[in-house]
C-alpha cells in the first residue's frame, strides 16, 4: 500500500478524530480509504447517469436538456 503525508483542516482533522475515538473506524488512514472507495462508486454512478442522459438526449426522446433531467431527478430524490 502506498503512503502518502496529507495535511487537513483543523475542522476535519477534528472530525477524523472523533470517527476513529467513536470506534466507527480504527484509523484515520481507514476513514480516508473508504471515504475515497464512496467517493468513487459515487463517481461511477454519476457517469453512468450521464451516459444515459446523452443517449436520451440524442435519441429524440425527450425536449428536456441533460441538466434539466437532472434537476428534475435531484428534485423527486429530495422530496
Amino acid at each position: 500500500m502506498a503512503r502518502q503525508s496529507i495535511s487537513f483542516t483543523q475542522p476535519n482533522d477534528e472530525w477524523l478524530k472523533s470517527q476513529v475515538e467513536n470506534k466507527e473506524y480504527s484509523s484515520k488512514s481507514e476513514l480516508v480509504n473508504d471515504l475515497i472507495r464512496q467517493a468513487r462508486k459515487q463517481q461511477r454512478q454519476i457517469d453512468w447517469i450521464s451516459s444515459k442522459l446523452e443517449k436520451a438526449e440524442n435519441s429524440g426522446f425527450t425536449n428536456d436538456s441533460g441538466k434539466q433531467i437532472l434537476a428534475q431527478s435531484k428534485s423527486l430524490l429530495s422530496g
